[in-house]
């Protein structure tokens, strides 16, 4: 599952890559639910990361958590915008700790997995 990592990865760079040089550019009224989506995204994409570091990887559950945790973030942040309420910041919050959580773990499952393997 290694190579899905990485393929994921280069993905992910090639889309940043294109995005920054098509020079698209997003309403300041969208750019809340861009935000909140694309840290939904990272976190599930983290989450997938570790779970294949644990061997608990599976592509039903990553798939549907990611377009899952994804749209709900985004129709949450839709729903509070039409209340008045500024919970995409609470949302910000939340997958901020996810994600430097995920990277936490990984980090030390990858660093641990070098150290095994120079034993």
């Amino acid at each position: 599952m290694k190579g899905a990592i990485w393929v994921g990865l280069l993905g992910i760079s090639l889309g940043l890559l294109a995005g920054s040089l098509v020079g698209l550019m997003v309403p300041p009224q969208y750019a809340r639910y861009i935000a909140v989506g694309i840290l939904a995204g990272l976190d599930s994409l983290l989450g997938g990361w570790r779970a294949d570091l644990e061997r608990a990887f599976d592509t039903r559950i990553f798939l549907s958590g990611f377009v899952g945790n994804t749209l709900m973030a985004v129709l949450l942040t839709f729903l509070a915008d039409r209340l008045g309420v500024e919970l995409y910041l609470a949302a910000i919050v939340a997958f901020g700790v996810r994600i430097f959580n995920n990277l936490a773990i990984i980090r030390r499952k990858l660093f641990l997995e070098n150290r095994s393997g120079e034993a």
